[in-house]
């Protein structure tokens, strides 16, 4: 069963293609309690990204996407930080609210699509990898990804639209992973936040980082705010209380910080306007892929519900601008890639795009924001 992954190949794709429905999640509660993740074997990415392959081996390939350079500077004295932002579609939405009018429902198969997930991680292997709408965290990810040298933080949502869902496999929430040979954790915060005085439903990580090349901090943060038109407002005060948080977290901005997330905002928002006049100095990287460095890409999410086409700009990736340096940015899928059914679709397992980019500490180490 899952949770008795071992080296052999047969035991890794075995872990793979099965994956415990809510209903076996008490009949193997017993699995989820045995040692940690972190004390089995290591699994080679390569071989996990060949066991995709074969089970995703009568799907089309992947899409191709390039990084764009955008260093301005002399080359960083210190390996760049490789950093993933991604909405990657919770399992039970997919598949039981979010109406996806024109992805057929073999394409959701979690069986499938969970590979098309691990692949696109696989091939971009970042040094921090920041998840939203996560509901096999504790069968999948967790499991997985610890076996690749990841320490990993999960923090559900309160009341997760996944457990209105037939057959759901719990919450969904927010995730974060680092790898533990490239940094140390020196401090994490579970953050429910809170608009108008009252705990809502969205949730952000936050976590303190060293980096054991250059021995600096880095503060990194995941979260997921409020869906829907007409809910400006509770987005704008949700997002007021994650910097009141991260200043805090962050000692004043003192400690560079990277905030990724699904904000369910368009740049025009407020609270897009408060991330960018924030005082911890914020900018957003993908701005850097405009012409003018001002503009933000012109979607980062691409679907067909019943109400019509939805296209939209809504996940970032938030930097101290004056600490961190942006080296290079993973360019969008073309419309043309994307293709007239939109997402999520055969060759994509997520309605929402993928961000990536890499970073570097400013050179002057005294040069705070």
């Amino acid at each position: 069963p899952v949770c008795s992954m071992g080296n052999s190949t047969s035991r890794l794709y075995s872990a793979l293609a099965k994956t415990l429905s809510s209903g076996a999640v008490s009949q193997h509660q017993d699995c989820l309690e045995q040692p940690d993740s972190a004390q089995l074997d290591r699994i080679d990415p390569k071989d996990l990204l060949e066991q995709c392959q074969i089970i995703l081996q009568k799907r089309p390939p992947r899409f191709h996407r390039s990084f764009v350079d955008l260093r301005k500077n002399a080359a960083s004295n210190h390996r760049p930080i490789r950093v993933m932002q991604w909405n990657i579609l919770a399992q039970a939405l997919g598949e039981g609210k979010d109406n996806f009018v024109q992805c057929p429902m073999e394409a959701l198969k979690w069986e499938e699509r969970k590979c098309l997930i691990l692949e696109e991680i696989l091939e971009y292997k970042p040094d921090i990898l920041c998840l939203q709408e996560v509901d096999h965290y504790f069968d999948t990810f967790e499991p997985l990804l610890s076996r690749l040298g990841y320490q990993c933080s999960f923090f559900p949502k309160p009341w997760s639209p996944c457990l209105d869902v037939e057959q759901n496999n719990g919450p969904d929430g927010c995730a974060l992973f680092f790898l533990k040979d490239r940094f140390e954790l020196i401090n994490s915060a579970n953050i429910r936040l809170t608009a108008m005085k009252l705990k809502t439903n969205q949730v952000a990580i936050a976590q303190t980082l060293k980096c054991n090349e250059t021995g600096r901090l880095l503060c990194i943060a995941v979260t997921h705010l409020k869906a829907r038109t007409g809910w400006e407002r509770f987005r704008s005060a949700q997002g007021c209380d994650l910097l009141q948080n991260l200043k805090s977290i962050t000692q004043g901005a003192k400690i560079p910080l990277i905030v990724c997330g699904d904000f369910n905002a368009e740049p025009t928002e407020e609270v897009y306007r408060e991330f960018s006049n924030s005082s911890l100095n914020l900018n957003s990287a993908y701005k850097l892929l405009s012409p003018d460095g001002q503009s933000e890409p012109p979607y980062t999410t691409w679907k067909i519900r019943p109400s019509g086409e939805c296209r939209h700009t809504l996940d970032y990736i938030w930097y101290s601008q004056h600490a961190l340096n942006v080296n290079s940015a993973l360019g969008l899928l073309t419309e043309e890639q994307i293709g007239p059914n939109r997402l999520p679709s055969f060759n994509y397992p997520s309605d929402h795009l993928s961000l990536v980019c890499d970073f570097s500490f400013n050179q002057d180490p005294d040069r705070l924001l």
